[in-house]
């Protein structure tokens, strides 16, 4: 059966059918002798409810569905009857594609502060916090293209790699592809540039405007996105 998003199922509003579903457990709680996971695929904020009758489901088979496991989960999506989600999935079958052992992995049912999650990157968008920002910042940047888009401008897009220091707005982050341990050098002592991916120095961008107006000559009105980089100590 085709794997249906979260995000779909609950805006259907359809109820008695077969569903699919996969996803990341985010917390699972239970009793003897039923198991409820709430289970998140990123498409949307909410998490889908599977009801697991532990009769037809062993224990054993749940152990390893701990907070952060991957699953696969066939059965019946009904109305739900408790408090908190309209719709349930009744589980018939449960896939484990990946366990996360609940002694190291780091994203558990309580808050986590931004500075913790700075050390984890690789997982802190699972959280609701950047779940929400990533929203919000998809949702601005879609309005700000239609709005240049209805208003006739053309999306430019500008060189992230320059040989300019464009409007010379301080520090700018070297490309380069040279052994920093070993950097070859000419008979003058400067760094040979030619022996470098582009045969001269090139850095990050810290503006599009350049090449921003070359792009007008051609498209009349334009806008640029980004993105830049300034090699500042800049936390804003």
């Amino acid at each position: 059966m085709k794997t249906q998003r979260i995000a779909e199922i609950l805006k259907s509003g359809v109820v008695d059918t077969d569903v699919t579903v996969q996803g990341w457990v985010r917390t699972k709680r239970g009793n003897k002798n039923v198991a409820f996971i709430a289970l998140n695929d990123g498409s949307c904020a909410s998490n889908i409810q599977v009801v697991v009758d532990l009769a037809k489901i062993g224990e054993e088979q749940l152990r390893s569905v701990t907070t952060g496991a991957c699953l696969r989960v066939d059965g019946r999506l009904v109305e739900s009857l408790g408090a908190g989600q309209g719709v349930e999935v009744q589980a018939a079958s449960i896939t484990l594609y990946g366990a996360a052992d609940p002694e190291t992995y780091p994203l558990q049912k309580k808050g986590h502060s931004l500075e913790f999650l700075r050390d984890i990157a690789y997982l802190r968008p699972r959280t609701n916090t950047f779940g929400a920002v990533l929203r919000i910042r998809h949702a601005m940047a879609y309005a700000i293209h239609d709005y240049f888009h209805r208003n006739g401008f053309y999306y430019f897009h500008t060189p992230l790699i320059t040989a300019s220091d464009c409007e010379g707005a301080g520090a700018m982050f070297n490309v380069t592809t040279l052994d920093l341990n070993d950097i070859p050098k000419t008979g003058e002592g400067k760094v040979d540039y030619a022996q470098d991916f582009f045969g001269k120095p090139c850095n990050l961008t810290v503006s599009g405007q350049l090449e921003g107006e070359l792009g007008a000559l051609a498209l009349g009105r334009i806008y640029t996105f980004g993105p830049t980089f300034r090699a500042e100590n800049s936390n804003t």
